[in-house]
């Protein structure tokens, strides 16, 4: 064994022991490589979920350790891996060799880049507070001017006429939209969610019932959503998406509406788990297909590549006749076409989101992929993303990995919907629960394009081959500045762990 690996398996197991009696699931710690060379050492953190027990920590920590061998090089300077519910990380640096002198040196330095980092810091602080302001003022400025933003579509420019005509979303008064939901009445209220609230409401003079979408002042992605929903789902039409009929902005209290045209049914999240009602399989395989469909045509149909980035089932919606459409577009964003394409920072729901779009900030069509996978699991085996394991100590383990074990021992089929007893087309299921794990697979580069995985769904092509077991997610990131100078031996949490908790969980 390598001097570079027996240095990580020593540090990695000591500080793995320690993170599982930390009451904050979390350690950090250097090793030195050895007597000989005291000037080389290596820093550490491995790091669990806070929901694990003690014992679950160590053995998910453990795992990965042992995993080490064969997924980095034995004389790798750093790395780390990323598993669902645990975290480790390694990285070497050099002390220097002029001892308490050099140590003093390096105090004042540190000491004067510390004062530059803080000057440097008030000042980003002040731009980024002035460009918070310019650009809430920007945002303003054009939400007033509300049509230039949506009487463009696929580049071809229109009048305000042609929009109220009903070729395009309308803009309403506040007065029509209060009417319709008389008042925002609490009897009207269809729910509520972080964005902010959704009331039934219905048009006379167009005979339609509707959905308004009141946006929360108070959100943080509230103006952000408003201006998404309207630049983006307004040009873009499908039979699986849907349909945005209006918005209004303005009035005394700056409001924020959006209209769509009402789903009957409410959301596959209510149905798939209403205790008495069941979602035959027929109808779950048809939601599959127009799910499929809509992201479809959102990733390659479009003129411009789109990404909605919070794909889930209480974003799907039914209409009368139980048909598919994707809804909320508050975080989609558009981007340039080609495979690998994002956009950057994470957005979506834990759970659903790739692990690695947490891990690195960014969004891809292969993170939306990974989202849809998780949801065709889900619709399969009518379980949530988390799933209890009740012979074994009750553990929680995510639906991609519970559901890989049962590919793995031939057996897939077991992992249906218990409630559907049975009564499904056999090789539907399959096809749905394995795409599922294709797209849900750790390595972005081998899942699918959303038309390969429609392809599958439709018996257009055949099965891919999973590994039986599931592969672990790697990831390489660069040495972070506070990795680089090393860390004493203690238990902390730091803002850069967390992000790494929120990859760990989904």
């Amino acid at each position: 064994m390598s001097s570079a690996s027996g240095t990580r398996d020593e540090l990695m197991r000591r500080l793995t022991a320690r993170a599982g009696k930390d009451a904050m699931r979390v350690a950090r710690g250097t090793q030195s490589y050895n007597e000989k060379d005291p000037l080389v050492a290596m820093s550490g953190v491995a790091q669990c979920t806070r929901d694990l027990l003690p014992s679950e920590c160590t053995r998910c920590l453990s795992y990965y350790t042992d995993q080490l061998p064969q997924l980095l090089s034995n004389n790798s300077v750093g790395g780390s891996v990323t598993g669902f519910s645990c975290h480790i990380a390694y990285n070497t640096y050099t002390i220097s060799k002029n001892g308490r002198r050099k140590r003093v040196k390096a105090a004042v330095v540190a000491g004067a880049m510390a004062l530059m980092l803080c000057l440097i810091s008030l000042s980003v602080w002040f731009l980024s507070h002035q460009r918070r302001r310019r650009s809430k003022a920007a945002v303003r400025s054009e939400l007033e001017q509300p049509l230039k933003e949506v009487v463009y579509f696929h580049g071809r420019s229109t009048d305000q006429d042609e929009l109220e005509q009903g070729t395009g979303p309308v803009r309403f008064s506040y007065g029509e939209l209060a009417a319709a939901t008389d008042c925002f009445s609490d009897s009207n209220k269809l729910g509520e969610g972080g964005f902010g609230s959704v009331y039934r409401g219905f048009l006379h003079d167009t005979n339609l019932d509707i959905a308004v979408k009141k946006v929360s002042k108070s959100s943080r992605q509230g103006w952000k959503e408003f201006v998404s929903e309207v630049r983006i789902i307004s040009q873009i039409r499908h039979r699986n998406l849907v349909r945005l009929v209006g918005w209004f902005h303005g009035g005394d209290d700056d409001d924020l509406l959006l209209v769509y045209e009402l789903m009957p049914k409410g959301s596959l999240d209510a149905h798939l788990y209403k205790p008495d009602h069941l979602l035959s399989w027929p109808v779950r395989y048809e939601i599959v297909l127009g799910l499929g469909s809509a992201l479809l045509y959102l990733h390659e149909e479009t003129e411009q590549r789109i990404l909605h980035r919070d794909i889930k089932p209480s974003n799907v919606m039914l209409d009368a006749s139980f048909n598919a459409k994707l809804g909320d577009f508050g975080l989609a964003r558009i981007v340039g076409n080609g495979r690998g394409s994002c956009t950057t920072g994470a957005a979506g729901t834990l759970g659903y989101m790739d692990p690695k779009c947490v891990f690195t900030a960014t969004a891809s069509v292969e993170s939306d992929v990974y989202s849809f996978g998780v949801v065709l699991l889900e619709i399969a085996c009518g379980r949530r993303p988390a799933v209890v394991q009740e012979d074994d100590d009750d553990s929680v383990v995510h639906l991609l990995q519970w559901v890989w074990e049962s590919y793995g021992k031939g057996t897939i089929l077991e992992a249906a919907d218990e409630r559907l007893d049975g009564e499904f087309d056999g090789q539907e299921m399959e096809h749905v629960m394995v795409v599922g794990l294709w797209c849900g697979h750790p390595d972005r580069s081998l899942r699918p394009s959303i038309r390969q995985a429609v392809s599958v769904l439709r018996f257009e092509m055949p099965l891919p081959s999973l590994p039986a077991k599931m592969p672990v997610a790697t990831y390489m990131p660069q040495p972070s500045a506070e990795d680089s100078f090393g860390t004493s031996d203690a238990s902390s949490s730091t803002g850069s762990i967390e992000a790494t908790t929120s990859s760990a969980q989904t």
